[in-house]
């Protein structure tokens, strides 16, 4: 696998993070999810119109300005003023979710706090691909489901073996972990984005590129925790660690959000 490890695309990459993160309708600006379960279409805190599910997809109607119902299939969006309204589904269960850039996890937000970049956590591991089957994943509101299984990293971390669980979905390897930081020094857990192994079937973690949840940024998204195998006795001081709140970012004269 080759990948630019320098500091300098380190620091893109989390410029458009803190981007992805703190913007109108980024990641902090999650303010409901809202699960529709009703036969016929209600009204839903923040959104314009009456929601329902049916056949798949999200539907509204009583809208201003639209001819008609609006469907939206998983992934879909809709700008209505300054609020952005994406229907989101987990297992066949259907929600409207609702970005509002006046959300107080955005106007709180300045950026996001990080360890300084750290050569040594770009790390080499032995990897051993699963052959089909799947995982059984827990999320932050309780709901168990399951996800592909990846395979799984094997490394050494001051001499202190470590495996690494990893799922496979539609954007390739990934997955979620905790260790001696998690809670106290940085969020509770984070993820790992991994490419796919060398022809030796070995891989590259880059641990300076774990990233925060989304439901660091808003308690309004369903996140998987880790699976017990992937909470560690080592401290990983790589990668992202905490929200920054806009009184802490003055406190050191970091912009907040605008």
């Amino acid at each position: 696998m080759t990948t630019d490890r320098s500091e300098s695309d380190w620091q893109a990459w989390r410029t458009a993070r803190e981007q992805r993160a703190t913007a109108p309708h980024g990641l902090a600006a999650l303010r409901y999810t809202h699960w529709l379960f009703a036969a016929e279409p209600e009204t839903v805190e923040g959104a314009p119109g009456r929601w329902s599910a049916d056949g798949g997809v999200v539907v509204g109607v009583g809208l201003e300005d639209a001819a008609g119902p609006v469907r939206l299939a998983p992934g879909d969006q809709l700008v209505v003023g300054a609020t952005l309204l994406r229907a989101f589904e987990r297992d066949g269960a259907l929600a409207l979710r609702v970005l509002d850039p006046e959300a107080p996890t955005r106007t709180s937000l300045a950026g996001i706090d990080a360890y300084p970049f750290a050569p040594e956590w770009v790390v080499r591991a032995r990897f051993e691909a699963a052959d089909g089957g799947s995982i059984d994943v827990t999320s932050v509101d309780g709901h168990a489901s399951t996800e592909a299984a990846g395979g799984v990293a094997r490394f050494d971390v001051d001499g202190t073996p470590v495996e690494l669980t990893l799922t496979r979905d539609a954007g390739g390897l990934g997955a979620v972990f905790a260790d001696a930081t998690s809670g106290s020094e940085s969020y509770r857990f984070r993820f790992l984005a991994v490419g796919e192994p060398d022809a030796d079937g070995t891989l590259t973690l880059d641990f300076n590129r774990a990233y925060l949840p989304p439901c660091a940024f808003s308690d309004q998204y369903v996140c998987p925790l880790p699976s017990a195998g992937n909470r560690w006795p080592v401290a990983v001081r790589a990668g992202e660690r905490l929200p920054v709140p806009v009184e802490a970012s003055r406190t050191a004269n970091r912009p907040a959000v605008a």
